[in-house]
């Protein structure tokens, strides 16, 4: 039910033409941006060798980054704790201080962080110190993962979220629409309270399980103070504690109403009205919006696609529950339908709008749309999309054959309109209605009410086929929401700087630059600068790369000059995906030496 005439459904294919058209489109030059943050340097580099223990481990990552109730640790190779103190983290940069005294040895630096975007981000590498060996860093890889019931409860919390507040939401505004006599249904009551429960509900189940999921632990770890004082004070934690004390604003609003079984005063209707905007922002401001860039019109998407997700999944369920019954009044259900029917149109374009305008910022480029998981998830929701868009038209083309504006003629000739709600219930109106007007309205009225009885069966199958997938797409959102876009999944050219190190400290920098950083050919560029940061041409160098946990490497990359300072190694080969090394090993002179090296990933 999502058109206004018949002849729209021509124009609903073509609005698909145009999605996909502006899909593809906006992916393929979308400008690179991150909604997930990424480790992008550390400092010893991965599989350094020094001639002594640094003060300080630092983790660079590509935005923002929180301890929160993660952490980043440096183990010796007994596994002992290397580290003192407190990490320190400071925009995206993570710092660790080493204890004094350690000898030479392997080190192993592992982490845990939490992304702006509310995920974890964990890994490891290692360094040596002296004669020291080389810690694996799959040694750590076991305690990073995040625990499966954790994983699999997340989602669950997002979704009984979702669908509580398209009931707590949506059918008011249904109600509100054109509908007045549904305030006096029971059913709807418990419907609308049973949702605003479930969206408090989920909102405490996800802060609870905000601290386990960030430090890796179970289900066991809930309750654990420490894990809930890191989720109080994040911004994170209060949204979902700010969603609850919302909901409880508009159960007391809604409470009065529901006794009374009359629609709402305006004042009324204006209070409910900034509490549940406010509650969908709440909803909406969490995960991949706040991230990245564009925070305010990813927010402002995603708040208006939450909306119209609520009222149009909120009417379904309340028609279904309310007019759709046997028992209901067929001039109720032919009086509900067409606003309704408007309504769902709306919805059905800010959902296309706004979901295009995400699935830019999200995806970043067709192959990433193909090869992430997050891009399969949104194939298989626009999937789910078209086949709810099917059904729903089935019902539009009805209402609108059968329950639309029509013109009338009465016996005086002149052309008035009649609607199945031309009787608005208000005496002054009605009185001042024409009686020819008002006898074809009747009349007009009595037509569609008996239809719609008629038909009854027939559109409750349609609007149960309807919601039966509206609950499958919340399901796959509340998983996408949980899942590192894609943009940050797939492959991203490197291009980073990292200082040279000798033995006396360090002696200038190098910039290197890795693209597309993909398994098979890539294009390395390599600039040397010296202290003040003037390019600077070394008496020899060699650039090799390595994949510690496959024990892959070194393997040489064959450079070709291309100017003072400036090196180019055109068709360097990676054999394969993974955490590979580049390490870069000057010699600036006869008897000066120095190295830098950098991690970044291969998918």
């Amino acid at each position: 039910m999502t058109g206004r005439t018949a002849g729209r459904a021509p124009a609903a294919l073509l609005l698909l033409v145009l999605l996909g058209f502006f899909l593809s489109a906006g992916v393929a030059t979308a400008p690179p941006a991150a909604a997930h943050a990424e480790l992008v340097s550390t400092d010893p580099a991965d599989g350094a060798r020094l001639d002594a223990v640094p003060g300080q481990v630092e983790l660079r990552f590509s935005e923002g980054v929180t301890l929160g109730a993660g952490y980043a640790r440096v183990l010796t190779s007994d596994g002992e704790r290397a580290d003192t103190g407190t990490p320190t983290v400071a925009g995206g940069t993570v710092t660790v201080p080493l204890r004094g005294g350690l000898p030479d040895d392997g080190y192993l630096v592992t982490y845990r962080v939490v992304s702006a975007d509310s995920h974890p981000i964990s890994g490891a590498y290692s360094f040596v110190v002296g004669d020291g060996e080389l810690v694996p860093a799959g040694a750590a890889a076991g305690g990073d993962a995040t625990d499966p019931v954790v994983a699999t409860a997340l989602p669950l919390a997002r979704w009984l979220g979702y669908a509580g507040l398209a009931l707590g939401v949506g059918i008011p505004v249904l109600l509100l629409a054109g509908w007045p006599a549904g305030w006096r249904s029971p059913g709807l009551r418990r419907l609308v309270t049973a949702g605003l429960g479930a969206v408090a509900a989920g909102a405490a189940l996800t802060f609870l399980l905000q601290g386990p999921y960030a430090a890796g632990s179970g289900l066991g770890s809930v309750l654990d103070p420490a894990l809930l004082g890191s989720t109080v004070t994040s911004a994170n934690g209060l949204t979902h504690l700010l969603r609850i004390v919302l909901v409880a604003g508009l159960a007391v609003l809604l409470l009065p109403v529901w006794r009374s079984g009359t629609a709402p005063a305006r004042p009324r209707v204006v209070a409910g009205a900034v509490l549940a905007g406010a509650l969908v922002l709440a909803v909406a401001a969490v995960g991949h919006p706040v991230a990245g860039q564009w925070p305010v019109l990813a927010v402002a998407a995603a708040a208006v696609h939450v909306a119209a997700m609520a009222v149009w999944l909120g009417g379904l369920t309340g028609l279904l529950a309310g007019v759709l019954r046997e028992d209901a009044p067929a001039a109720d259900l032919a009086r509900a339908l067409p606003p309704f029917s408007r309504l769902a149109a709306a919805s059905v374009t800010a959902l296309v709008v706004t979901g295009v305008v995400q699935s830019v910022r999200e995806v970043g480029s067709p192959v990433a749309l193909v090869t992430t998981t997050y891009g399969w998830l949104l194939v298989a929701k626009l999937g789910l999309v078209l086949l709810l868009l099917a059904a729903a038209g089935i019902s539009r083309v009805w209402v609108q054959q059968h329950l639309g504006v029509h013109r009338a003629r009465p016996a005086g000739g002149r052309r008035v309109t009649a609607h199945a709600f031309a009787a608005t219930g208000d005496p002054a109106v009605e009185a001042a209605v024409d009686p020819a007007v008002e006898s074809a309205a009747g009349a007009r009225a009595e037509v569609q009410a008996r239809a719609a009885a008629a038909e009854r069966p027939a559109l409750r199958r349609s609007v149960l086929v309807e919601l039966a997938i509206a609950l499958v797409v919340l399901g796959v959102s509340s998983v996408l929401v949980g899942t590192p876009p894609a943009r940050s999944d797939v492959a991203q050219p490197v291009d980073v700087t990292v200082p040279l190190e000798t033995a006396a400290g360090a002696e200038g920098s190098v910039q290197v630059s890795v693209d597309p950083a993909t398994a098979g050919p890539n294009t390395l560029h390599v600039y040397l600068f010296d202290e003040a940061g003037q390019l600077t041409q070394p008496v020899e160098i060699r650039v090799t790369f390595t994949e510690p946990s496959q024990e892959i490497g070194p393997l040489d990359v064959e450079l070709a000059p291309a100017g003072p300072g400036h090196y180019v190694g055109d068709g360097m080969a990676i054999p394969g995906p993974g955490t590979w090394t580049l390490a870069v090993t000057v010699r600036l002179d006869e008897f000066t030496a120095s190295t830098a090296a950098t991690t970044f990933p291969v998918r």
